[in-house]
């Protein structure tokens, strides 16, 4: 058996961010820490701090009056704002700068009178927290079929955004029926597509086509790892999306001669490593590294917390 290991894979710069943030806060103010949602989607990730003692919500009022809360790489609304300032809780941001350029977006669209196409999922939290800055703006669609049903005309302003972690050919499919219906709409300066989303994507597509089996490490809520299985599925008909060795199917193993392994952009890289351990203990597998594309982006600690004393 042979294992291609794609590069880039893994931690993305705002996945980094986020979990050095929390690490930090923990450093500086201890463990009794309460997170908006998972800091990211990952169980592995969340376990480990789970165990350290901080506390994960999805419901402000579960976070005590005047304690710290540490909002997660996918963003929040205003309205999670404006009740974390009414219960006086110390918040540290730790959205990813690449969602929070979404929320700015949204932001200056609805002041300028545009309608907002937000493409993306229903209920992943990075759309309830985009959509939560102009809700009145923004329309949400999630397939090209969803175009079709869109009630504007042919004299409304429109703009489109897009969740950072779409699959590039889903997302392309869906501008495309909206450019052929509304050929005035407004697109964002810059592609809202996360560059580490797009890496993984285009590794994969490269790399499918030579192997027999895809194995995602991620979990089953991060809408980026699943777009990689899915794409690992289209290429060779066998894609699985899995947190850990525990997981693998091994029946679908047999006679596979060429395995590719890769990460979604919150999957840590311990997982990975104990993947290829196992399958050089049980298939004595050879690895070849392959760098499709390298990642040089770095995001800085929020300036709140780097203002934060250390405990002693």
């Amino acid at each position: 058996m042979k294992i291609l290991l794609a590069n880039p894979r893994g931690f993305c710069a705002g996945v980094n961010m986020a979990i050095e943030c929390l690490d930090e806060a923990i450093r500086r103010c201890g463990s009794n820490i309460y997170v908006y949602h998972e800091i990211v989607h990952n169980k592995y990730v969340v376990d480990r701090f789970t165990k350290q003692g901080v506390t994960f919500i999805d419901d402000l009022s579960e976070a005590p009056n005047g304690s710290i809360l540490l909002y997660s790489a996918h963003g929040v609304s205003p309205e999670i704002r404006r009740q974390a300032a009414e219960r006086n809780l110390m918040t540290i941001d730790a959205t990813c700068p690449l969602v929070t350029k979404v929320h700015l977006e949204a932001i200056k669209f609805a002041k300028e009178h545009f309608n907002i196409i937000l493409i993306g999922h229903e209920g992943h939290d990075e759309v309830i927290g985009t959509m939560g800055e102009a809700p009145e703006s923004i329309t949400l669609v999630e397939s090209p079929e969803d175009v079709d049903s869109l009630q504007f005309g042919s004299d409304d302003r429109l703009a489109y955004l897009t969740q950072t972690t779409l699959s590039v050919s889903e997302a392309e499919a869906i501008i495309g029926r909206l450019k052929a219906r509304y050929p005035h709409i407004k697109a964002p300066p810059k592609a809202d597509i996360c560059y580490a989303t797009t890496n993984r994507q285009d590794a994969v597509s490269l790399l499918a086509p030579k192997s027999d089996v895809v194995i995602v490490l991620g979990s089953q809520n991060s809408s980026n790892s699943r777009r990689l299985m899915e794409l690992g599925r289209e290429h060779t008909g066998k894609a699985y999306l899995i947190d850990s060795v525990s997981e693998l199917p091994l029946a679908e193993f047999t006679g596979s001669e060429t395995v590719l392994i890769t990460a979604g952009a919150s999957a840590p890289e311990v997982v990975v490593q104990e993947t290829i351990d196992f399958f050089v203990s049980r298939f004595s597998a050879t690895v070849e590294s392959v760098v499709v594309r390298e990642e040089h982006v770095h995001f800085n600690l929020p300036k709140e917390l780097r203002e934060l004393p250390v405990m002693r």
